[in-house]
């Protein structure tokens, strides 16, 4: 399956292309430390640390497509693992509670949860 095309980065004075992200590589690590540092929730810093990431990246290694794309029939790479119980609401890190999602399917499926935006729908 083709990739989408390359855009600029939407970092102002950067000219590079950015593969999949709004920023390039060097860029998209740059606002992901001012997100997590200013605009993320402390709370959720310390919930999703470092060894948040080992357990996702195991997850995504035992499941390399995404759970909600293969029920359509469709073949689509997991780019993110979605808890499908929230950790705010007393779900854990078990497997049993993780989905790996790509990135339509988690916006998707969080934006009907209400997860995002301080609402909740559940």
């Amino acid at each position: 399956m083709p990739y989408k095309p390359k855009r600029p980065c939407a970092y102002p004075g950067c000219g590079r292309l950015a593969v999949r992200e709004q920023y390039c590589a060097e860029h998209q690590k740059a606002m992901d430390k001012q997100y997590n540092q200013y605009e993320r929730d402390p709370a959720s810093n310390k919930r999703y640390g470092r060894a948040w990431k080992r357990i996702r990246d195991r997850y995504i290694k035992s499941h390399p497509l995404c759970e909600e794309c293969e029920k359509q029939g469709k073949f689509t790479p997991a780019e993110e693992v979605h808890h499908i119980l929230p950790l705010s609401k007393g779900g854990g890190n078990e497997k049993s509670n993780l989905m790996a999602l790509c990135k339509s399917c988690h916006s998707r499926i969080t934006a009907e949860s209400g997860g995002r935006w301080g609402r909740s729908n559940l």
